[in-house]
């Protein structure tokens, strides 16, 4: 089975959809890359093309290499596009009701060999399969953010997942040349279940006024030798899906030390939710950013 992971299917274009669909075609495999949007698409193959440019100017990958990769990828606004895919990864929102209304989509349009598989990086894998026609085949494979240059992919079983569905997805993964971290299906699995509590720590730390966002992210970058600041990374991964996990994590484990920070909740509600609406933490309208704290 694993062997069959031919052409793979990503829905959703954004940073996440365009990296996995990046790293799959490096990797030999044919892509169909899906969004609603004609213009979104163009925007994630420019990006694709800009990200692997980049590659070729370090040497870590060459021209050709550019050029067979972008061969690989097509693009596809409906979800007919995907219906001979071996493996499609969804990559929407981190919304639950969003990702079942796709999965029912695509499952009504895909062959029934075919495994299908989320990049939640906190839903249940469990509760999401029960929503498809195929649990059995259904499984969380979580990348890492920016998929390019990250190592790991955490790999998640629902209750149903049969093996020969677990095999071919560590397969796919070792094939795009990433590190596997087998997790058990609970609220955020491993990576997140530890990373969102401590930026959510951090935020309290600003919002009980500890210190300042700059002192905060000095801390952690030179005190624990952090590559960003805490502060810096919620605004990366995007304030309203560090809000999400939070809430997956406060409601799923019944704890109140995962209790979303308030003034996290305050910048989600105002529409600062970090690097993609150019307000979070910082302020990136400017030659560089600024904190708004």
């Amino acid at each position: 089975m694993a062997a069959m992971i031919k052409k793979v299917g990503v829905i959703g274009s954004g940073q996440m959809g365009n990296g996995i669909a990046h790293v799959a075609a490096l990797a030999g495999l044919d892509v169909v890359l899906n969004d609603v949007s004609a213009e979104r698409l163009k925007s994630a193959m420019a990006t694709i093309n800009g990200n692997l440019s980049r590659q070729v100017a370090k040497r870590i990958i060459t021209e050709e290499n550019r050029k067979q990769a972008l061969g690989k990828i097509v693009s596809s606004e409906t979800m007919d596009g995907l219906a001979d895919c071996d493996l499609v990864i969804e990559t929407a929102v981190e919304k639950e009701e969003v990702k079942r209304k796709i999965f029912h989509d695509l499952c009504a349009v895909l062959k029934p060999e075919a495994i299908v598989a989320s990049n939640t990086s906190s839903i249940s894998i469990t509760r999401l399969a029960a929503s498809t026609d195929r649990p059995e085949r259904f499984i969380g494979i979580h990348f890492m953010n920016p998929v390019p240059l990250m190592e790991l992919v955490e790999l998640i079983r629902g209750i149903a997942t049969d093996d020969a569905t677990f095999d071919a997805a560590k397969e796919f993964v070792t094939k795009l040349g990433k590190h596997i971290a087998v997790s058990e299906d609970f609220p955020a699995f491993i990576v997140n279940r530890i990373l969102l509590p401590m930026i959510n720590e951090a935020i309290y730390t600003l919002y009980e006024g500890v210190g300042n966002v700059e002192a905060i992210d000095a801390a952690m970058k030179l005190g624990a030798h952090h590559p960003m600041g805490p502060l810096e990374l919620a605004d990366f991964i995007g304030l309203d899906t560090c809000l999400s996990i939070m809430q997956v994590l406060h409601e799923g484990l019944a704890d109140s030390k995962y209790r979303p920070c308030p003034l996290l909740v305050k910048y989600v509600e105002a529409g600062w939710l970090g690097r993609k609406t150019q307000r979070g933490f910082y302020d990136y309208r400017g030659d560089k950013p600024i904190p708004t704290r």
